[in-house]
């Protein structure tokens, strides 16, 4: 990591979050603890793979205090929820667990794990799991889900899985843990016996809320005999399930209350992983502030004599440092941020967190987990290909002077990136500043952390040496006038004009410039097009006080974007706008859109038509300018229209090429 920062230290500027913590035996540098995460970098034996010990280490290396792996089944028969998990019961296990706990120890922190079961889902498909899934699957009562029936775990089961909680957690030990956490939240094994609306026993395990945490209660027990008085636990539980009729606030301070002087460390989370609605709100989308769900840990830790830890996409060490100095938790716990920016407590540290990678809250992570079985991030290029990264690079032979035509994120990370291997680089934009389609896509009032991103590598294109000619285009001429012996092609994608009639009628405007200048907007807009694009602007349109119409021809809205995302995404865009779905354009009229859907043709009233019907790559333009130069490469959207994902990763790894 570059330390090109200010002379402050963290320890100056975060006092509280840079202060020791100390847990049973273990004595935390900081407050920041990776929070529980499991990409499916799992072989299938249910052991760790190289790969995921090389994700962990790195976080270790980024400078936080512990590094904790998510979801760990203790119980493989009756508990796997995800398609590849590790098992704790697997033969031959103990060897990847050893190697995981060495790296996140010999990078510097400590290493926990989270000790799950996946209760009914251990047998239903789920978010994580379609395939290989448990044979029955066992809830606390007998139930029909939408995914199939579910059957009342027996009580001897209840007490074998009990038992194989103690046998993880003396594994874990065995194995060079530092920690266990015992996971109650999500919607999972405790948390659905917690659940009155789920739990309908009549045994010593359901009935009151005692009673319902009992099974929680007794396994913590079981785990405490395990690992001994000294060996920390920490409990991950619900501040509040936001169902109804389930565990409310009240109910979860009593959960708290129920587990404290049995943990060490209380992580207070929220909701249910397997109602997409609440997905978004246990790990907040955009459209939740960053720390939504930090009042929650605060209220537990108002009833309990444990540490606390809380959650909420936190990003900001200047926030996190808030948290701690106003009392309302002991420790902040990072997910997705330390998956764009593994490296953020030691940015903090060393007084650079203008430098941190913000995490964008795309879900990019969460939807190559379940597609890829692997983790990536849309601003981090190296995520999950750790293994690889650790490999040395090949040093240039020969300093070359190098041409970025294109200052979008495509061309400032391949500028950066070629810069910092020694090149000579200058990027050259068109525009008069950089950040090129990040502007549009960062224009809406939720997409701060984009506007973000490209203060982020603005910054660093600096740093790394880069010159930069703004408000000139790179054309062949230029080309052949600055005879690079490298050029990158970043020239971004081009929007699609379809021939549609009325097209060049002064009330259309195209996406780019709505979003850039919703000034330009009148009252009613008709969005033709309902991707990303035409479902974000409808959100931003709306918040400007718009009212919006979306045209659609495919049966559904935003239906290109990962699951996770668009959980969070469509609710907002049904409020925010009427969605006319399997509808086609037939003209743009005066009034507004002449539409055609059931053999039924209607006018869309509207003021303004925003015209959001995708982008095109320009191939003739990127062609000519690559085949000007022996040593030319195309990234971004100009090779393939795509994500913010795709545009970081082809600058990256194309730079290293040179």
């Amino acid at each position: 990591m570059e330390n090109n920062c200010q002379h402050k230290t963290g320890k100056t500027l975060y006092p509280h979050l840079f202060s020791p913590m100390r847990l049973g035996n273990v004595r935390m540098k900081n407050r920041i603890i990776c929070a529980p995460t499991s990409p499916s970098m799992i072989d299938l034996n249910g052991h760790f793979t190289p790969e995921m010990i090389a994700y962990l280490e790195e976080k270790a290396a980024g400078g936080a205090g512990v590094v904790t792996y998510g979801e760990a089944i203790v119980h493989s028969a009756t508990g796997k929820s995800h398609n590849k998990q590790l098992q704790l019961d697997a033969f031959g296990v103990r060897q990847g667990m050893a190697e995981a706990a060495r790296a996140i120890h010999n990078a510097g922190a400590y290493a926990n794990i989270q000790l799950s079961h996946g209760g009914m889902y251990g047998g239903l498909a789920s978010v994580g799991g379609d395939v290989d899934t448990c044979s029955v699957a066992y809830g606390p009562s007998d139930m029909l889900m939408p995914q199939g029936a579910v059957k009342e775990m027996p009580q001897e089961l209840i007490y074998e899985i009990i038992e194989s909680y103690g046998k993880a957690a003396k594994l874990c030990k065995e194995t060079g843990f530092d920690m266990v956490q015992v996971h109650a939240a999500h919607g999972w094994l405790f948390s659905q016996f917690l659940s009155p609306v789920w739990n309908r026993r009549k045994d010593e395990f359901g009935g009151s809320l005692e009673n319902r945490a009992r099974f929680f209660l007794l396994a913590v027990d079981a785990v405490r005999r395990a690992v001994g008085k000294d060996f920390p636990i920490e409990a991950r539980i619900s501040g509040d399930d936001f169902t109804e009729n389930g565990l409310g606030q009240k109910e979860c301070i009593q959960v708290a209350e129920m587990v404290d002087g049995k943990v060490d460390l209380i992580n207070v989370s929220c909701g249910n992983h397997e109602d997409p609605d609440m997905f978004c709100r246990t790990h907040p989308s955009a459209f939740y502030p960053r720390g939504v769900n930090v009042y929650l840990a605060a209220e537990v830790k108002k009833h309990v004599k444990a540490k606390v830890a809380c959650v909420g996409s936190l990003n900001d060490p200047a926030q996190m440092e808030e948290i701690l100095a106003s009392g309302q938790a002991d420790a902040v716990e990072l997910g997705r941020a330390s998956i764009a920016d593994p490296y953020l407590p030691a940015k903090a540290w060393a007084g650079c967190a203008e430098d941190i990678t913000p995490c964008l809250r795309c879900y990019e992570c969460f939807g190559a987990t379940g597609e890829l079985e692997m983790v990536k991030c849309a601003v981090n290029p190296t995520m999950g290909e750790q293994l690889a990264a650790k490999l040395p690079k090949k040093e240039p032979e020969l300093r070359k002077k190098v041409l970025v035509a294109g200052g979008g994120p495509a061309g400032m990370e391949a500028a950066i990136t070629a810069a910092q291997r020694g090149h000579d680089v200058t990027l050259v934009e068109k525009a008069g500043k950089l950040g090129g389609n990040l502007h549009p896509a960062g224009a809406a009032y939720v997409k701060e952390d984009i506007r973000k991103l490209i203060h982020v590598l603005e910054e660093r294109t600096a740093r790394a040496g880069v010159k930069v000619l703004l408000g000139t285009e790179v054309t062949p001429e230029f080309v052949e006038e600055f005879a690079p012996d490298a050029l990158f092609v970043a020239i971004g994608a081009e929007e699609l004009r379809p021939p549609i009639k009325g097209m060049e009628s002064g009330h259309v405007i195209m996406a780019i410039d709505a979003e850039l200048h919703p000034e330009k907007l009148g009252k009613k807009v008709a969005i033709m097009g309902g991707g990303l694009v035409g479902a974000e602007g409808a959100v931003g349109f709306s918040h400007e006080g718009k009212t919006c119409t979306i045209i659609e021809m495919k049966p559904s809205i935003a239906e290109e974007v990962n699951s996770f995302y668009r959980g969070g995404l469509m609710p907002e865009v049904a409020k925010a706008a009427e969605c006319l779905v399997n509808t086609k354009v037939k003209e743009i009229l005066p009034a507004g859109v002449l539409c055609q859907r059931d053999g039924e043709t209607f006018t869309v009233e509207a003021d303004t038509v925003v015209c959001a019907l995708g982008f095109a790559s320009p191939y003739g333009k990127a062609d000519a300018l690559a085949g000007l130069v022996e040593e030319s490469y195309l990234i971004g959207d100009c090779k393939k229209v795509g994500k913010i994902y795709d545009a970081i990763h082809t600058g990256y790894y194309s730079a290293l090429l040179v």
